[in-house]
């Protein structure tokens, strides 16, 4: 059985204010065929996000003129949950929510070289626009919290937009996890810091590299085969590394195992032929509900 894809490409992202390497950093991992046409990983370590792109931005160049078919994949939210658009305020009439969320993150979030970011007073403007305090995003440090942006969870029971999305709830019944929500800004696990971060980059990367597609905003929340591949030389998706077991090899960052561990993942699968039911929906999910996933939420790759 053929592959969907020649090549995996994984990135641990990082949400950090100054450049930085090692752990707690992005890590780009790729899987892709060598001289011998073998399976082969290899890691970077970029200290900067603007680099980080910079080198997925090549790197997919060079594979895609030798002919590959590139799976990549983020390790942060790609969407928010259902709903976030419309109440954040954006036009959502000529596009989908997705795409207008993408939009005001790339006008709020300006990359600087030095890797700054303006993360947290994005979140707390989004907050003010959503509901003039401190919800949805929390998890700010001391020095950045604000009368709408705290350090602490808001009550997300009688909130005007739920915690979590379909795809982290997913997880979480089929004991694959214990994801976070995309509001939370840092502390242990968090992601929220990430999604503001990257989602500015994702656009980029699909606005840049010709064939770009994101999974499943625009491919649907379906099997895809060959046949549905044919006009996509990149697909974006979002992946959970800790949904699979990540053993480190003597001396490797974690980070680094778990890019590693994820490529070698999904290229097994689709070495088997079933990587493809991967982008389909549980059977599971309501038939309701995905709807919103392919509007605005997104979905985790995983089953």
């Amino acid at each position: 059985m053929a592959r969907l894809f020649d090549a995996y490409i994984m990135v641990d992202w990082s949400a950090a204010s100054k450049p930085v390497t090692g752990a707690n950093s992005i890590w780009i991992g790729i899987l892709a065929r060598d001289a011998r046409l073998r399976m082969v990983f290899q890691a970077v370590n970029p200290d900067t996000r603007l680099k980080a792109r910079e080198f997925l931005t090549d790197i997919i160049a060079k594979l895609h003129r030798r002919g590959d078919k590139v799976l990549l994949g983020f390790d942060f939210s790609l969407g928010f949950p259902a709903g976030t658009a419309s109440t954040l305020g954006l036009d959502v009439s000529g596009h989908a929510p997705w795409q207008a969320m993408q939009a005001h993150l790339s006008t709020k979030m300006k990359e600087k070289p030095d890797n700054s970011n303006p993360r947290f007073a994005v979140a707390a403007g989004m907050n003010y626009a959503i509901s003039k305090g401190p919800f949805p995003f929390w998890g700010a440090p001391k020095r950045d919290q604000v009368k709408t942006l705290s350090g602490t969870k808001g009550d997300f029971e009688n909130g005007t937009l739920p915690e979590f999305r379909e795809t982290e709830n997913y997880l979480k019944a089929q004991k694959l996890g214990n994801p976070k929500s995309c509001w939370q800004l840092a502390y242990t696990g968090s992601v929220g810091s990430q999604t503001l971060t990257g989602i500015p980059h994702i656009k980029a990367l699909r606005e840049t590299i010709e064939g770009a597609r994101l999974w499943p905003f625009e491919t649907g929340f379906k099997p895809l085969d060959e046949e549905s591949l044919t006009e996509i030389s990149l697909l974006i998706c979002e992946i959970y590394p800790s949904a699979i077991d990540v053993v480190p090899e003597a001396g490797e960052v974690v980070d680094r195992a778990q890019v590693r561990a994820i490529a070698h993942h999904y290229s097994d699968l689709d070495k088997t032929g079933r990587l493809a039911g991967y982008f389909a929906p549980p059977d599971s999910l309501e038939e309701g509900k995905i709807g919103s996933i392919e509007a605005e939420e997104g979905w985790i790759l995983v089953k």
